[in-house]
């Protein structure tokens, strides 16, 4: 599933072709995606301007002047493609589930070929509210997440650091990739307790959410299936993994011996060098 620099990267690449621009004709190829699509989806789209894109956690949000908000989720397999006229999209493919059409000429393509992804509608004023984002805890790129927030979410939690991470009330956006490679880069080891954390500890972790997400923006994102940039490219940040997807091969770190381990936590791989993480 696309994790936050991925969902950031799509967000770049949408911004100059639909902030600030009208949608003219929006095409609605199906029922629903993972859920239905809201009724009136196609009407309440047409005519509209997108006033701002933003991102919260996983998900896009098209702010419009109609006061609603489209929001958007690439799901597992998701992926926006632009192009500038009807002509340079040609035919829909069969998972090509929705189209936007601007008054530039422009056709944004939604295409999804597991159906995992979604798309609604919510008024702005009750977004804060809406079931999928109430509950998400802070934007990590933000000075909302800091060591003193981290900690306070972790005081009650006994479960490793590595499942709590991944918990989205505890930090926005965070998934399993980037977990993985945060807490090699803060040498602490995925197995520790959650409230065992140290205050030195939660900073170096949370300094390194920070370093770890923005590389992963300037790279693209991390393309290890069905992920691609709007314009078709693919992310360049799997080639700077040092720890996610490199079992049994050298710790890169310098003067370390060991070996990177796969475990399974809650049903997820985790990578990890038990001789550099503590």
């Amino acid at each position: 599933m696309p994790e936050l620099p991925e969902v950031e990267t799509v967000r770049l690449g949408l911004v100059r072709v639909l902030e600030g621009h009208t949608l003219t004709r929006v095409s609605q190829r199906r029922a629903d995606l993972r859920i239905p699509f809201p009724k009136g989806f196609v009407s309440r789209l047409t005519g509209r301007t997108v006033v701002r894109l933003a991102r919260r956690a996983k998900y896009l949000l098209a702010h419009l002047d109609s006061g609603e908000v489209l929001l958007m989720h690439l799901g597992m397999s998701g992926r926006f493609t632009i192009h500038d006229s009807a002509s340079a999209m040609g035919s829909p493919e069969p998972h090509d589930h929705v189209i936007f059409e601007t008054e530039a000429g422009t056709h944004i393509v939604y295409a999804d070929h597991r159906r995992f992804g979604l798309m609604t509608l919510i008024k702005e004023g009750e977004l804060g509210l809406h079931k999928l984002l109430a509950a998400l805890g802070p934007e990590p790129l933000t000075q909302a997440f800091s060591a003193a927030i981290l900690r306070a979410a972790l005081t009650d939690k006994r479960s490793p650091i590595k499942i709590a991470l991944l918990d989205q009330r505890v930090v926005a956006g965070l998934g399993n990739i980037y977990v993985c490679e945060v807490l090699f880069r803060a040498g602490v080891s995925p197995l520790r307790l959650s409230n065992l954390i140290k205050s030195h500890e939660a900073e170096k972790i949370v300094k390194e959410v920070k370093l770890v997400l923005r590389s992963a923006i300037k790279s693209g994102g991390s393309t290890l299936r069905d992920y691609k940039t709007t314009s078709g490219g693919l992310g360049y940040f799997q080639h700077r993994f040092r720890v996610y997807d490199r079992a049994d091969e050298n710790c890169v770190n310098p003067g370390c011996d060991g070996v990177v381990l796969r475990i399974t936590q809650s049903g997820r791989s985790t990578f990890y060098c038990a001789q550099c993480q503590r």
